[in-house]
């Protein structure tokens, strides 16, 4: 009732025209493994007892536990307890247990209870432990709203701050 039959031979019509396409076309390669996500670049430390005098300047993640006599620019930066900066420090995140003597800039400041900064912080988010001592003004950034300039209407103007418009320039001509 049910038999299968056995073919011996494929088409040779079939074989001829699948042929001259297969040895024109190149085969679609076997898609990629995806990519796993690239690793967190590890952390560099410099420990107590060193002095760097110049400038640091990096993209990753930055653990100081010594002296620095210079500007450090990096994108994370964590500054131990026995850290003590002279110079400006930015970066994204900013960790203090140490000492700065100088202008901090970050999005994110923490100033934990042994920390000490001497200097203006510019901040977007600023924590300070019990016992941080900070002295200087914080300034927090302030974001620029993207709209359209539009201009001021006459009778806004003179209602204006002064202190609030652009400044003008002013032209001279000799004649």
């Amino acid at each position: 009732m049910f038999a299968k039959k056995k073919d011996t031979a494929p088409s040779t019509a079939m074989s001829q025209t699948m042929t001259p396409l297969m040895q024109d076309t190149p085969l679609p390669m076997p898609s990629a493994a995806p990519v796993p996500p690239a690793r967190p670049k590890p952390a560099s430390m410099i420990a107590q007892g060193v002095t760097i005098r110049g400038d640091v300047l990096g993209d990753g993640e930055l653990h100081l536990d010594c002296v620095v006599v210079g500007d450090i620019r990096v994108g994370k930066l964590i500054l131990g307890p026995n850290a003590r900066v002279e110079g400006a420090v930015a970066a994204q995140a900013i960790e203090v247990h140490g000492h700065v003597k100088g202008a901090v800039t970050a999005q994110a400041v923490r100033l934990f209870g042994t920390s000490r900064v001497e200097g203006d912080i510019t901040h977007e988010q600023l924590a300070m432990e019990t016992g941080a001592d900070f002295e200087g003004r914080s300034l927090k950034f302030q974001r620029q709203a993207v709209a359209a300039p539009q201009a001021p209407t006459p009778a806004a103007a003179p209602a204006a701050d002064a202190s609030a418009q652009a400044p003008t320039s002013f032209k001279i001509i000799q004649g």
